[in-house]
């Protein structure tokens, strides 16, 4: 089947670029740095002791980059701790709009992360594509990093120019470690992007079924619709990620039935109180009269059928390629109509 939707874990616009240490550094050539930059990146410790005393500490070379932002990318614990203490701007920013705090995130080097955060520097700065530091730890992943930044007042849900929060990062590259993490310290988890879709969409249409369970496990909003009107459960079936699909709409139905067990017990609690007056049983209510009414067995029926048609679908899932997948996509189909009209 074509896949209509894609989510793929490409570098695209308004994402974070890739965290790994590879990425983090600069490409650095020894003509383009003045000597305060040269001592930071060799972390020669006495000569930057020297430089500091006739040289501006924020000296910006042509990619505005300063000796911190050097030291923090290469991870030289000792070199940021010195010009912390010497006074070096904490939150200026590169070319990329990146401050020395990021770079140290993207190096994943946690103890300049910890002596720029405990010297106040800005978590929430963010770069060219709307990324602040706790995107990048996401992107990742590091949870050790995300701790630090949140401890130190990082905005858990900052959204990126695409709308991406930091739990959407996480969610489009598969890191369920990180994505528990934040979703237990409160990220949320119906977040939409500028298209308004949720990350139970983003999930679904990649075909992260583990990633599915987890939202759905915290509460998820299977009824959000995208700017489309497409729902969760569509995008899964419409890139063929069908189990993904039967999961979202099994979980609608067990909601369904829960609410509808929930009404049909506060029914006949008021029953049961009722039933204690003469009036009730002269007109023949008591505990064990007819207690089913209308409303209930309405609520059973669409629960049930919408439970028999989800096991029909799944059982008759096509076991070779070559089935129509048109006839998939009309079982498919027929599951949503009924949610749906459930909801």
């Amino acid at each position: 089947m074509k896949k209509i939707f894609s989510f793929t874990k490409k570098k695209k616009h308004g994402t974070p670029d890739n965290g790994s240490v590879l990425s983090a550094g600069y490409d650095l050539k020894d003509k383009d740095l003045g000597k305060i930059h040269k001592a930071a990146l060799q972390a020669d410790l006495a000569k930057l002791r020297q430089l500091v005393k006739k040289n501006d500490i924020n000296q910006l070379d042509k990619d505005n980059r300063t000796a911190l932002h050097i030291a923090c990318a290469s991870g030289h614990v000792e070199v940021v701790q010195f010009l912390v203490e010497n006074k070096a701007k904490l939150n200026l920013c590169d070319n990329q709009n990146r401050s020395a705090l990021m770079k140290a995130v993207q190096g994943q080097h946690e103890r300049c992360v910890s002596i720029l955060l405990e010297n106040h520097a800005e978590p929430n700065v963010v770069d060219v594509n709307g990324n602040t530091a706790l995107h990048l730890a996401a992107n990742i992943p590091s949870i050790s990093t995300a701790v630090l930044l949140l401890q130190h007042g990082a905005e858990i849900d900052a959204q990126n120019k695409e709308g991406f929060t930091p739990l959407a990062v996480a969610v489009r590259e598969d890191h369920m470690e990180m994505a528990e993490f934040l979703l237990k310290e409160s990220a949320d988890v119906n977040s939409v992007d500028q298209d308004q879709r949720s990350l139970l969409m983003l999930a679904a249409g990649n075909g992260q079924i583990s990633m599915v369970k987890l939202l759905l496990h915290f509460d998820a909003d299977i009824t959000l619709k995208d700017a489309k009107g497409l729902l969760a459960d569509n995008y899964a079936a419409m890139n063929g990620h069908h189990p993904c699909s039967l999961l979202i709409i099994e979980h609608g139905t067990q909601k369904t039935n829960g609410a509808s067990a929930s009404h049909r017990g506060q029914k006949t609690k008021k029953r049961t109180t009722l039933a204690g007056s003469s009036h009730d049983v002269e007109a023949g209510f008591s505990l064990g009269g007819p207690a089913t009414d209308k409303e209930d067995f309405e609520d059973n029926s669409q629960s049930e059928s919408l439970s028999r048609l989800s096991k029909s679908a799944a059982d008759e899932w096509p076991s070779s390629e070559e089935e129509d997948e048109s006839a998939l996509v009309d079982k498919v189909g027929a599951a949503h109509i009924l949610f749906r009209a459930i909801f």
